[in-house]
């Protein structure tokens, strides 16, 4: 049994897509960041980084939505979520993932927690004001050179696909101009259509 950790309105949503796609039988256990659970010591022993998400698997923990997606994908082949007997394409899948995770997420995440890396007030505004540039310039790249076709990937949906549909939702409370990123656009439109991700999100915001 699987068991994925998550908060709503944050990247686990990606995972728990994925693990719906692949027909999964897993668990949802909600870590209310209202009454910072994910600071608690019982979460603490699951995930040390006081961070969502993470799976329990029978193996252990698996932290880092790259990871995860990649485990989704592989532990459930026949729901052909990533092109796992080509090595060159899977490493193309897991490049765009790691982008999203190091550098499109980190973006994001300076207008709210500058404090990871700074400590000054200034300093934190600043990093707010700079958001809606830095995360423009990250989607612009995904708009015009990294999403290939309907998917991310081109013609065949992958699990790189409910990671930008995920992220692709903070983008208004960016400040990012959606308009000139039509392609993004038009995938999340077509994500939003899918019975998994309607699932998912009802059952977050459920929760």
């Amino acid at each position: 049994m699987l068991t994925l950790y998550f908060a709503p309105h944050t990247c686990a949503l990606a995972s728990h897509i994925a693990l719906r796609d692949a027909g999964a039988d897993f668990d949802l256990h909600r870590i209310d960041f209202s009454k910072t659970e994910q600071q608690s010591q019982a979460y603490l022993r699951v995930n040390p980084k006081a961070r969502v998400p993470a799976l329990a698997t029978p193996r252990g923990i698996l932290t880092e939505t790259p990871a995860m997606l990649a485990f989704i994908a592989q532990s459930f082949p026949d729901a052909g979520l990533a092109p796992i007997d080509d090595p060159f394409a899977f490493a193309e899948l897991q490049a765009f993932n790691s982008y999203l995770c190091a550098t499109v997420h980190v973006a994001h995440a300076h207008r709210m927690r500058g404090y990871r890396w700074a400590d000054e007030q200034a300093s934190f505004d600043d990093m707010k004001r700079k958001v809606p540039q830095s995360v423009t310039a990250a989607f612009a790249l995904i708009e015009n050179g990294y999403l290939k076709g309907p998917w991310v990937m081109g013609g065949k949906y992958t699990v790189a696909d409910p990671y930008l549909f995920t992220l692709a939702q903070w983008l208004e409370a960016d400040g990012v101009d959606t308009a000139k990123l039509p392609r993004v656009m038009e995938h999340c439109a077509r994500m939003s259509e899918r019975a998994t991700v309607k699932a998912a999100i009802e059952r977050e915001l459920a929760a």
